[in-house]
């Protein structure tokens, strides 16, 4: 064989190599989902799961429709089954939803629905749905665990707006009123927690969170499903079908200015993250609360108008916080919520089975911030997340809460 064969071949078994290692797979994990939280969003997705047998789930896909006059032709619509984060998620794997799979179509939303099917030995389930925008090519996605390490169960239950579509929010304001649909029995049962929460702490503040020694808990007895159920109180509730389950629905009750600012006190409690303690010492003291804040912003800009477009612009962060983050607590309170707020959204969104984790530009990837938040397993939400504090963190913290206090936006 020809010697120049030889010396060529080399070369040649790296560029397969390459080849091969360059293209990388499209996992769950490796998904990119900034989207979902991007202030700019047209669509809002979720996926609401009732669980029918062991091994039978109804999928509900809701579609908020944030941009006006949104068209269903626009988008590209679909979902998957995947076995774990870091299975290959194929294009002809994709299940397409369209007009003619179309359940309900509302001023505010598009539904869908299907039942799928997940073997009692299978260990992982997680339900992924996307929808394509014909026009730049985004992409919206989101996803959720129907069985999995940080999921006891799913709710054998629905509920819903009083139009039947599927209720898509986290948080519902005090005395409205949600129905709640079931097949499995004509009652429900309901519990009522009305401790309110504290400010979390700064990412780089690494000492443990003060635990309430105890938590209120009201049992608010059962009630009749299929019957529209009035929610009276500010705090969270929790749904069961049963309640020896380890499965429910929660659910926070609100004032009915939220996600926006209710008033003078609340707008105090908000301003935390971008104070300093004297300064919020004393605007929690001050017997005036609308006077001293009008100090305050003025104080930190040292001009009306910069004053106004701060306060416009931090306060539209903490209602986008209350609308994406809302648990058990308020979405501002969150960890997820205080850094959203104090940074901004982040430029790229992964997650994993254990973790979420959101990366923040730098002048290359090595340089990148990037915060953690760690999955909790909690009866309460099968999403829950605590930030991963570090004092790493102290630098481009301080630097974007000075560019706030200067009266720009940090991002």
């Amino acid at each position: 064989m020809n010697q120049k064969y030889f010396k060529l071949l080399p070369l040649f078994c790296f560029l397969v190599i390459l080849s091969h290692t360059t293209v990388a797979q499209t996992t769950l994990s490796s998904t990119d989902q900034a989207l979902r939280y991007s202030i700019y969003a047209r669509l809002g997705l979720k996926i609401i799961p009732i669980k029918l047998s062991d091994t039978s789930y109804k999928l509900q896909f809701v579609v908020e429709k944030i941009e006006e006059n949104a068209s269903l032709e626009t988008y590209e619509l679909s979902y998957t089954l995947l076995s774990s984060y870091e299975e290959e998620i194929q294009a002809e794997k994709k299940i397409k939803l369209g007009a003619e799979q179309l359940l309900g179509d509302t001023e505010r939303h598009w539904l869908f629905e299907t039942t799928v099917e997940v073997p009692l030995s299978q260990q992982t389930a997680i339900a992924f749905f996307e929808a394509l925008d014909s026009r730049q090519k985004d992409a919206y996605t989101t996803h959720l665990d129907l069985k999995g390490s940080f999921v006891f169960d799913q709710p054998n239950f629905g509920y819903f707006y009083a139009n039947s579509v599927p209720f898509d929010q986290s948080y519902l304001t005090k005395d409205q009123s949600i129905l709640f649909k079931t097949s499995k029995g004509p009652t429900l049962f309901s519990f009522f927690y009305p401790s309110p929460f504290a400010v979390p702490f700064p990412p780089m503040e690494t000492r443990l969170a003060d635990v309430p020694k105890e938590v209120v808990v009201e049992n608010r007895g059962d009630f009749l499903s299929n019957i529209p159920k009035k929610l009276t109180d500010e705090g969270y509730y929790f749904f069961q079908s049963d309640s020896t389950a380890s499965t429910g629905l929660l659910l926070r009750t609100v004032h009915d200015a939220f996600p926006k600012v209710k008033d003078w006190n609340e707008m105090v409690e908000m301003t935390t993250y971008i104070s300093t303690k004297k300064e919020h010492e004393s605007l929690l003291l001050a017997q005036d609360k609308k006077k001293a804040l009008d100090a305050y912003w003025l104080n930190l800009t040292r001009n009306e108008e910069v004053a106004k477009d701060l306060i416009r612009n931090y306060f539209k962060m903490v209602e986008f916080a209350n609308i994406l983050f809302t648990d058990f607590k308020e979405g501002w309170k969150t960890d997820r919520g205080m850094v959203y707020i104090v940074m901004g959204p982040p430029q790229e969104v992964n997650f994993f089975e254990d973790r979420e984790v959101w990366s923040y530009a730098g002048i290359d990837d090595t340089s990148k911030i990037r915060f953690t938040f760690t999955r909790v397993k909690t009866i309460l939400s099968p999403h829950f997340y605590t930030l991963n504090r570090s004092r790493a963190y102290q630098p481009i913290w301080f630097k974007n809460i000075s560019q706030w206090r200067s009266g720009r936006m940090a991002f």
